[in-house]
């Protein structure tokens, strides 16, 4: 348990000059913008998709409706 612990503190850092947490903010912002703007492009697309399938099974239906001759 020593050990582990000892692990642990050796990756901590925690600055005394606070403005060194700027840039990390920054940069963790940055990342949970971008993911926020990839999720909403995959959602789009997923909605699209699922349109255009549904889109598909009715006009599939429709033709199979149809009286043949």
């Amino acid at each position: 348990m020593l050990v582990n612990s000892w692990l642990v503190y050796l990756f901590l850092y925690f600055p005394e000059n606070k403005l060194e947490y700027i840039p990390a903010v920054l940069e963790l912002t940055g990342a949970v913008a971008l993911c926020i703007i990839v999720f909403y492009f995959i959602r789009r697309s997923s909605k699209k998709q699922q349109a255009a399938e549904q889109e598909k099974k009715v006009l599939d239906k429709k033709k199979q409706e149809l009286p043949r001759h």
